[in-house]
């Protein structure tokens, strides 16, 4: 049975704690942070050792590409999502194919690995806020709608579901909500006809979606991801969406408005959410599996779509992606057209900028 609960873990291979975590009823995943990762095969045998504990368990990581990827170290370097906006405004048919490239790419070297999803494709708009930034692929939503649901058929084709994030959109957001609380005033019709778009319109694509520790204020005194208007209401009723919907990490400033941890999980569950992450704070996965004991489980075949399609490993991360039909090709596409010379001064200054989501409690 898969569990309502992600959490993380502490190093390159687990520790007793770990396991005595990973072994609880309702934890159903675990999310990788750069801290566990060395190189590929590594990785691959701690995914593997995972699920010799827990067989019933969801894997993922964020490699999104540019500042936000987890896996570096022998990985192919992917490009910040805003590079494919740059390029859709100068050749649009080229970003479009790169944009499915790109998804193929990451996917299928994310499940070589073990690791089920890469919580991915960012639907935010690029306007002001402080964590987004080009980790969004354009500003317009036509344009975010186009690029994305290339990412997307991408991704399906190696064999990954995809999670759109950060329902209804976090772009027009200053504050960070990793770090403070981010509050929204515009109208609903203001929201949904702008950046609830992307996530309106790729919806024939997305398995998951995650919902923004935003508190849209004429909506709702809740953040998104606590608020049965905009998981219940909105995404089940209204927009008829029936895959997994994950909260955002729970240990982030924006979640804390909900209570102590115990709380936030709770109110994540029962507002609508899925999965409940608990990440970064190792009292508060505890305390988390404990509450959760009371908490029904999720539906079990709606979280089993986002199992991945995760290959034989063959040794090493070349000879394993072998398997995927177009992963040789999508590297040469990428490599060629955003790292010519291996790493570009442009690219190699944005692979070296602060991850926007790395942030301490």
């Amino acid at each position: 049975m898969y569990g309502v609960l992600m959490i993380d873990i502490d190093s390159t291979a687990l520790t007793a704690e770990d396991v005595s975590l990973i072994r609880q009823a309702q934890v159903g995943g675990i999310i990788l942070f750069a801290r566990n990762v060395t190189d590929a095969a590594q990785v691959r045998a701690l995914c593997d050792d995972i699920r010799c504990h827990n067989a019933d368990i969801l894997i993922g990581v964020d490699q999104e590409g540019g500042r936000v990827a987890r896996l570096r170290n022998g990985f192919t370097p992917l490009p910040a999502m805003g590079r494919l906006g740059e390029l859709f405004n100068q050749d649009p048919n080229r970003a479009l194919d790169c944009a499915y490239d790109c998804g193929y790419l990451m996917a299928s070297e994310v499940l070589a690995v073990g690791i089920d999803l890469s919580f991915a494709p960012v639907l935010d708009r690029d306007g002001i806020s402080q964590v987004i930034g080009d980790r969004s692929f354009h500003h317009e939503t036509q344009a975010i709608t186009a690029l994305a649901a290339q990412f997307m058929r991408g991704m399906k084709a190696a064999g990954m579901a995809t999670t759109g994030k950060h329902f209804p959109g976090h772009g027009a957001i200053a504050p960070d909500s990793h770090v403070a609380e981010a509050i929204d005033d515009r109208s609903l019709d203001e929201i949904m006809n702008s950046d609830m778009q992307p996530f309106a319109q790729t919806l024939p694509w997305l398995d998951a979606l995650m919902p923004a520790h935003v508190i849209f204020s004429q909506v709702d005194n809740k953040p998104a991801g606590f608020s049965k208007i905009w998981l219940k209401d909105i995404i089940r009723e209204q927009l008829n969406f029936d895959g997994v919907l994950f909260s955002d990490d729970l240990s982030m400033a924006g979640a804390k408005a909900a209570g102590d941890v115990s709380a936030r999980v709770k109110a994540a569950i029962e507002a609508g959410c899925d999965i409940a992450l608990v990440c970064n704070d190792r009292v508060a996965a505890h305390e988390a599996a404990k509450a959760a004991q009371e908490l029904p489980y999720p539906n079990q075949k709606r979280i089993k779509t986002m199992c991945g399609q995760i290959p034989a490993w063959q040794g090493n991360l070349e000879s394993t992606c072998q398997q995927f039909d177009y992963w040789q090709q999508a590297k040469e596409n990428i490599s060629q057209t955003f790292f010519p010379t291996q790493l570009d001064s442009k690219a190699s200054a944005n692979l070296e900028l602060k991850d926007p989501t790395s942030y301490s409690q």
